[in-house]
């Protein structure tokens, strides 16, 4: 009876649950501005929805809220905290529920924003609605949006640190949660209290996020969940169990060339390559990569002429054979390990060469988090059927780096491909985007997306994103572009960092594309040197602390015009590759 139940909620509610075919309610053209007609202080007592459980409403006055890095104070607005769907799982018996804050501003620009959150979720972020890249300069709430954010169906267990980010994955359900249930769950609820507080529907929704977040974007784009009209993703996990298997494997290469091991006698992997060693392999890159674009400005914009252009064991230089460790050279074994691992595994693309390997956190990437709380973890109770028991990665004498250091290509990664009885759908069924390429109920209905990635991204590649973007041309022709745009940012770590210019707003961009039809060809991108509102210490000396650079829609390339001020976008100009 459950759809049925929602027969009252005005608008989107009722198109998106009970007639999934049917075209949006939401209103064509710009969204209207409106103001709170409900009381915050009441909404626990007025407001109800089917599965809801209201914990809180409260009041935020103007200007008593600061965001670190955002100049300006927080609207006055009702933040709202609760939980959908509580159960107690009958397969570990714990309790879960899809948590979610939400707020509201008094002055509210008519839009609904859906904050996806990244890692492993388990956490309620402030719904403030973060605008990506590093550090932004506003974000939707200050911008008038109406905010969600979720834990994606369940919290960190923090009874054991070292893996209470996944042991989740023991429930079934929380699984789905997690994949893709908590959006298509929290969504017609969020639109059923911005109509109950605003007294009319959002006009428009978005949804923004990155990383895991960027997934959950492409997942609702391809599933069409929400009916969002606008989705803003960068550095998207898109084929998430795919990426892990990739670093739990990678990590291995590291280790054959590490130079020490830690006290628990786990090879050390950030010993395998010195900051000043990837920072040998990134000056190589500059050294073939970066006239292409016309200019050499420590930047490569040619991300394709790039990938042709360099050859590791032609480009980098070679130590003798009793030489190692130097600034100067690489050993023969070092070549070939970064080779081996940029080339990938083979079950996921490779990675693409870019001078941002030299960003430290590409370094926590590959050298920490994919033996640690991260990929390993993912890999051990969330992406594998059936899941591993907690004492695998941290019962006696056992760690999570020995887990991912003795992760087999051959028997265990068939896993994230497997389902059972209890399991019924794998981590590739739940976690990934069905039909990517095809996302076909979100272009008939003309949703926008609008895709980023960092060119030196550490665990999700970019050159995966790029393949998924020709697929989407490919399968859709001309058409494609006025529901896709991908921008690659040269340079840029996992969703922001690297020696890059990596402060942008994609959401006023979609927000024109969507409402106004101005569909983006570039998007202008600073660098956060000395000075900025969250600097970036990894902004070169000899670059001008507020450079500016253009990027340009997949696949253009943003080119010197030959002549202006190079530190300026304005002298730059998107041309076909």
């Amino acid at each position: 009876m459950r759809p049925l139940s929602l027969l009252l909620v005005p608008g989107l509610a009722l198109c998106v649950l009970v007639l999934p075919a049917c075209v949006s309610l939401r209103s064509a053209g710009p969204a209207r501005p409106g103001i709170a007609q409900a009381s915050c202080a009441d909404l626990v007592q007025s407001f109800s929805h089917p599965g809801l459980h209201l914990l809180s409403a409260q009041r935020i006055d103007a200007g008593t809220l600061k965001v670190p890095g955002i100049a300006q104070s927080m609207p006055e607005h009702c933040v709202v905290t609760g939980r959908l769907n509580e159960r107690k799982s009958p397969v570990d018996g714990k309790d879960y529920a899809i948590g979610f804050e939400m707020r509201l501003p008094t002055q509210w620009n008519g839009r609904f924003f859906y904050q996806a959150n990244g890692g492993l979720d388990g956490f309620l972020s402030p719904a403030y609605g973060n605008i990506l890249g590093g550090g932004p300069l506003s974000n939707g709430l200050l911008k008038g949006f109406a905010v969600l954010s979720s834990d994606a169906g369940h919290a960190f267990e923090r009874t054991n640190p070292q893996i209470g980010a996944a042991v989740f994955g023991l429930d079934p359900q929380a699984r789905l949660d997690y994949g893709y249930n908590a959006v298509a769950q929290l969504t017609p609820m969020a639109h059923a209290l911005i109509t109950h507080y605003f007294g009319r529907p959002a006009d428009k929704a978005y949804l923004v996020g990155t990383s895991n977040g960027g997934r959950h974007g492409m997942v609702a784009a391809a599933r069409d969940t929400g009916r969002y009209d606008g989705i803003l993703v960068t550095t998207p996990g898109y084929n998430l169990p795919l990426a892990a298997v990739a670093q739990v494997w990678g990590a291995q290469q590291f280790a054959t060339v590490a130079r020490s091991r830690k006290a628990d006698g786990v090879p050390d992997l950030g010993s395998s390559f010195t900051a000043a060693e990837l920072g040998l392999v990134s000056s190589a890159i500059l050294e073939r990569c970066d006239a292409l674009d016309g200019l050499k400005d420590g930047i490569v914009q040619d991300f394709a002429g790039c990938q042709r252009a360099f050859d590791p064991m032609r480009d980098v230089p070679q130590c003798a054979d009793d030489q190692d460790a130097s600034a100067a050279c690489l050993s023969i074994e070092r070549k070939r390990v970064i080779a081996k691992v940029f080339a990938g595994p083979g079950v996921y693309t490779g990675m693409p060469w870019d001078p941002g390997i030299r960003g430290g956190n590409w370094r926590e990437w590959k050298f920490a988090n994919s033996v640690g709380p991260r990929d390993a973890i993912a890999l051990a109770f969330v992406f594998t059927t059936p899941p591993s028991s907690p004492q695998v990665v941290s019962g006696a004498g056992t760690t999570v780096a020995d887990y991912a250091l003795h992760f087999s290509l051959d028997k265990d990664a068939p896993k994230v491909h497997a389902r059972d009885g209890i399991y019924t759908q794998s981590a590739m069924e739940f976690m990934t985007p069905p039909d990517p390429a095809g996302m076909r109920g979100f272009v008939d209905r003309g949703g926008k997306l609008l895709v980023a990635h960092g060119a030196a991204d550490p665990v999700f590649s970019a050159l995966d994103t790029v393949r998924w973007m020709e697929s989407f041309s490919g399968r859709h022709g001309a058409k494609s572009r006025d529901s896709a745009r991908l921008f690659i940012v040269p340079g840029m770590n996992h969703s922001s960092g690297g020696p890059a210019t990596d402060q942008f707003d994609m959401v006023d961009a979609l927000v024109a594309w969507v409402e106004q039809g101005a569909a983006p060809e570039s998007i202008v991108a600073s660098a956060r040197g000395p000075g900025a509102n969250v600097p970036n210490p990894e902004v070169p000396a000899d670059w001008s602390p507020t450079r500016t650079r253009l990027l340009c829609a997949w696949p253009a390339v943003a080119r010197y015009r030959g002549a202006g001020d190079t530190e300026r976008a304005s002298s730059f100009a998107c041309s076909a590759p």
